[in-house]
């Protein structure tokens, strides 16, 4: 690694720690979406609850966009909220228990699941390292705000995210909990996806998004809103999985989705406010993926209302690609060059000739890129809706070739 990272020249975050994250996480995402092309005939027929899935499933999530969420937390915390990571060197332990718990954790998922408690354990400990470390950050933050509040409360549903799971991974392991099992995996799936990564990216697109459009002059009010009804569509969601009347669950999902839309609308609001006139492909795709979520949540209503449950085992999958895949995707683009641009050559310019920013990635490959995805994740959800092995296959070969040149575009940037 150290041929790789040069070295530390300032007092920001030591690179190699978020980076060895998002490193991490792009080899993840390629694994995991290869290992789905195994999967193709079961999924088709709207089967997800197998142990080559969930190892795939849970490989992508937490491999992937967990990973990246804590990397790009190691960095962006800092600049977003003005105060310096805790403890550096429990983030480095911190990502090795983290690495090893959820490759350990995929591999017991997929080869022998009643033994991925132990494993699990591992991975629940490096989270609740993370969390501590994130908590005791923001406890420095002198002035708190919006971004701050959407942060805090995903990292507390990333605790009972886990603990769920944990809960899950011990029904195996003990053969036991059979009367609770489905409503604690209901929880796993809802907090996990609505509470922590959904609230996590709402909350760091109110920076982002002003920042790579150039956006003054906008009101962060609405996002007051979009919290209220969120956190409220979770809560009634969270009560009606423990009720024998599922009516509820149709109400939080509806709280949800107008929490959602009027995120939607606002980040719309910010970028009208933008002096960019032109966004960038990457973070043109990001925006998409707010399209597809708001789209996707609208989908889970009607699927909840029609007592459906294919139907929203198929939402979650695409809601996973396209809303929450899509969004790192897109942010990772802008982020990855940027941040590492900064880090090598931004104390060099004016003295020896250097890259430009634009340089450090393919803006045309990456323009390819974008659009393939949304290819294929169109052509999943068609393949899924009508059930075609042949189609899904073909979907997914897509997936997986672009997750590794996802991989291939994201670790060359740091040749550079």
């Amino acid at each position: 690694m150290s041929n790789v990272f040069p070295t530390r020249t300032g007092t920001e975050t030591d690179v190699r720690l978020p980076f060895s994250f998002i490193m991490f996480a792009v080899l993840a995402f390629a694994v995991s979406q290869l290992m789905l092309l195994w999967a193709v005939p079961a999924l088709s027929g709207g089967t997800f609850r197998l142990p080559l899935v969930w190892a795939a499933a849970h490989l992508g999530l937490l491999g992937f966009a967990l990973m990246t969420a804590m990397g790009a937390m190691y960095q962006l915390v800092p600049v977003a909220f003005l105060t310096p990571i805790w403890s550096e060197r429990l983030g480095f332990w911190q990502f090795a228990v983290t690495a090893t718990g959820i490759v350990a954790f995929a591999v017991s998922l997929a080869v022998a699941p009643n033994q991925a408690f132990l494993p699990g354990l591992l991975l629940l400990l490096g989270i609740v390292l993370f969390v501590w470390q994130m908590a005791m950050t923001l406890r420095k933050q002198e002035t708190k705000n919006v971004m701050t509040l959407f942060v805090a409360t995903s990292l507390l549903f990333l605790l009972l995210t886990a603990a769920a799971g944990g809960m899950l991974a011990f029904h195996f392991f003990a053969a036991t909990g059979a009367n609770s099992h489905e409503s604690v995996f209901g929880l796993h799936v809802l907090f996990g996806l609505c509470g922590w990564f959904t609230l996590l990216i709402i909350g760091f697109s109110y920076k982002m998004a002003p920042m790579f459009s150039l956006a003054h002059g906008f009101s962060l009010r609405p996002a007051r809103y979009v919290y209220a009804l969120y956190t409220g569509g979770i809560a009634v969601a969270f009560a009606s999985l423990f009720s024998p009347n599922k009516a509820g669950l149709a109400v939080g999902a509806a709280l949800l989705m107008g929490g959602f839309a009027v995120f939607a609308w606002h980040i719309r609001a910010i970028l009208q406010k933008r002096m960019k006139k032109t966004l960038d492909r990457p973070f043109q795709f990001s925006v998409t993926a707010v399209a597809i979520g708001l789209a996707l949540h609208a989908a889970a209503v009607i699927a909840i209302i029609a007592g459906s449950g294919r139907w929203l085992g198929i939402i979650l999958y695409l809601s996973t690609i396209g809303w929450i895949g899509f969004s790192i995707i897109g942010y990772l683009f802008k982020i990855v060059p940027f941040l590492w641009w900064t880090h090598r050559y931004s104390e060099k310019v004016g003295q020896q000739n250097v890259p430009t920013l634009k340089q450090m990635m393919n803006e045309r490959a990456i323009t390819i890129q974008c659009r393939l995805w949304l290819a294929a994740l169109a052509l999943a959800a068609v393949a899924l809706a009508v059930a075609s092995v042949p189609l899904l296959a073909i979907a997914q070969v897509l997936l997986a070739g672009l997750s590794v040149a996802f991989a291939g575009t994201i670790l060359a940037v740091f040749r550079k």
